[in-house]
């Protein structure tokens, strides 16, 4: 009778174990390996890092989603950047063919010296009137015509430049009224280039 019991406690303790054991694999399963299901009864295969390589590709995708979006609006930065300076320029230059600038004011000077050493003293009011301040004033209106030209062509390359770009890129707001100003000055600084070379406007008064 002690046998028995003896035998049956050493089957029970190694049952045990066996139990503990099993439940001690199921627990610590590892990457790949295949446990049951207590619902179901199916075996289905564990990974541990699936739901890590998912987290992981979803920021993969954000990351080079945020870069996509981060070059195409570096893009529009560029290219803002560059239709507004033009703008900005064409404008200044509109405002330099209207006051001359000082390179109008420089040439005129220099044409002034160079009549006033060609003219002789004996020469006539007219002559003298001509060489010296007449071609000087001639200068002026070249110098503002060549500013008014540059302007013109300035403000028009900005304001036809969406229509070689990117489609579906607006042009902003100031951006074409800065350049339109420019485009306005540039025809009127022209207009009064034109008019002040010809004698029409402000012509040099006669001797007579």
């Amino acid at each position: 009778m002690a046998t028995k019991t003896a035998e049956g406690a050493e089957t029970a303790g190694t049952g045990s174990g066996t139990e503990a054991r099993k439940d001690d694999e199921t627990t610590t399963a590892a990457p790949g390996a295949v446990t049951e299901t207590e619902e179901t009864g199916k075996t289905e295969p564990v990974d541990a890092a699936g739901e890590e390589d998912g987290e992981d590709g979803e920021d993969g995708e954000d990351g080079a989603r945020t870069e996509n979006e981060t070059d195409g609006a570096g893009g529009k930065v560029a290219s803002g950047v560059g239709q507004g300076a033009g703008a900005v320029v064409s404008a200044a230059l509109g405002l330099v063919s209207l006051t001359g600038g000082w390179i109008g004011t420089v040439a005129s000077a220099r044409e002034q010296l160079i009549g006033q050493l060609r003219t002789s003293t004996s020469a006539s009011v007219g002559t003298q009137l001509q060489e010296v301040y007449g071609d000087a004033w001639h200068t002026t209106a070249l110098w503002a015509g060549l500013f008014a030209l540059a302007a013109l062509i300035t403000a028009v390359v900005v304001l036809v430049r969406p229509a070689f770009g990117a489609p579906g890129r607006p042009q902003a707001a100031w951006i074409r009224s800065v350049a339109w100003a420019g485009l306005s000055l540039g025809v009127i600084g022209l207009l009064l280039a034109v008019l002040k070379y010809s004698d029409a406007l402000l012509a040099v008064p006669s001797a007579g």
